[in-house]
């Protein structure tokens, strides 16, 4: 069985968006973009919901062509387009660069998918994750969590039918006050 993780860069006060979408306090230090490389190397498929997947296909694709690129950049755009991908979305038509549309229910899906050989999955998208959470499928969280309160905008946690009880199996500095805490769900 698949370990299916979720994972985000989150404000102080618990957002993975500021009002209006605003991502522009979370922008990774060297070392934390480096992180993030390695998580996705490490996974066997994305799952996206509409939102985030549209702001990463509407970059990652061609950031590797951009004159000021690095070859942290230039990497992580080619590890991107390889990696399978699956978007949930019933309003999205068209996907591309490795990637499959789930426009069926998304539980049914990922649990599908979780049932399936392969390395870890990564579930990116509060609405998504939130679902999966709902559903008792995470097994492991990555909260990169910034020195900013933004005030408000996507939670990193949607609400929660039921506790779920967590195990700490990491924590981590980086530059620029970022602290990675990993949990593991208790089952």
């Amino acid at each position: 069985m698949r370990k299916l993780i979720y994972g985000m860069n989150v404000s102080l006060d618990g957002y993975i968006a500021a009002p209006g979408d605003d991502l522009g306090w979370s922008v990774p230090s060297d070392e934390l973009f480096q992180f993030w490389s390695d998580q996705l190397e490490a996974t066997g498929l994305s799952l996206y919901g509409r939102k985030l997947w549209q702001v990463m296909s509407s970059h990652w694709p061609t950031a590797d062509r951009q004159p000021d690129a690095t070859p942290a950049e230039i990497a992580y755009a080619r590890r991107w387009r390889d990696m399978p991908k699956a978007v949930f979305s019933s309003t999205t038509d068209k996907v591309d660069w490795n990637t499959r549309l789930v426009t069926g229910d998304a539980v049914t899906e990922i649990t599908r998918l979780k049932a399936e050989e392969g390395g870890p999955m990564a579930v990116a998208g509060a609405t998504l994750a939130g679902a999966a959470l709902r559903a008792g499928l995470i097994d492991e969280y990555l909260l990169l969590t910034a020195p900013v309160l933004v005030g408000g905008g996507t939670p990193f946690f949607t609400a929660v039918d039921s506790w779920v009880n967590l195990n700490l199996v990491e924590t981590r500095a980086f530059p620029d006050g970022v602290l990675l805490t990993r949990y593991e769900t208790r089952r």
